[in-house]
C-alpha cells in the first residue's frame, strides 16, 4: 500500500512545478512483479493529472504575481510557454506530459482561462499515455 502511496505522491509532485520523477518509481515498481501494473498505471496518471489541474487551478488564480521574485516559472518561460499555447491552443495540452514544457503549459492553460473540463480530457490522454508507454517498453523488454 505505501508503493502505492508514494508512486502517487512522486506522480502528482512530478506535475506541478516541483523537480520530480515519477517514471523511476513506476519503473520500479513495474519491475518488482509485485503489483497490478493497471493499479499502478491508474494511480500515476491520477496523481499526474491532479498535480496538473493543482497548475490549471495556479494559472487563473496567480497572474497578478508573475512578476515576484518567488513565482515559480521564469518570465522567459513563461512567455514561451504562452507563446507555443497562444500558437496551437488546447492541442498543446496534448504534450503536458513532456519534461520541461508540460507543466508551465498546464499553468497556462489556467492563465488563458480554459475550459477546465476539455482541459482535464486532453490531459487525462497524454499523462495516461506516457504511463502506458511507459509500461509498454518495461514489459516488452522483460
Amino acid at each position: 500500500m505505501l508503493s502505492y502511496f508514494l508512486l502517487f505522491i512522486s506522480a502528482f509532485g512530478a506535475a506541478t512545478l516541483l523537480p520530480l520523477q515519477s517514471e523511476a518509481v513506476l519503473v520500479t515498481l513495474l519491475l518488482k512483479g509485485q503489483y497490478s501494473a493497471l493499479l499502478l498505471i491508474s494511480i500515476a496518471t491520477l496523481g499526474n493529472v491532479l498535480g496538473s489541474c493543482v497548475n490549471w487551478w495556479l494559472g487563473l488564480k496567480i497572474e497578478q504575481f508573475k512578476h515576484r521574485k518567488w513565482f515559480p516559472v521564469s518570465e522567459k518561460r513563461l512567455q514561451q510557454a504562452q507563446s507555443f499555447y497562444h500558437k496551437y491552443g488546447f492541442y498543446s495540452l496534448l504534450l503536458s506530459w513532456t519534461p520541461i514544457i508540460g507543466d508551465p503549459i498546464t499553468l497556462v492553460a489556467g492563465l488563458f482561462k480554459e475550459n477546465f473540463w476539455r482541459f482535464l480530457c486532453i490531459v487525462i490522454i497524454a499523462k495516461a499515455g506516457r504511463y502506458l508507454f511507459i509500461y509498454w517498453v518495461v514489459m516488452g523488454f522483460i
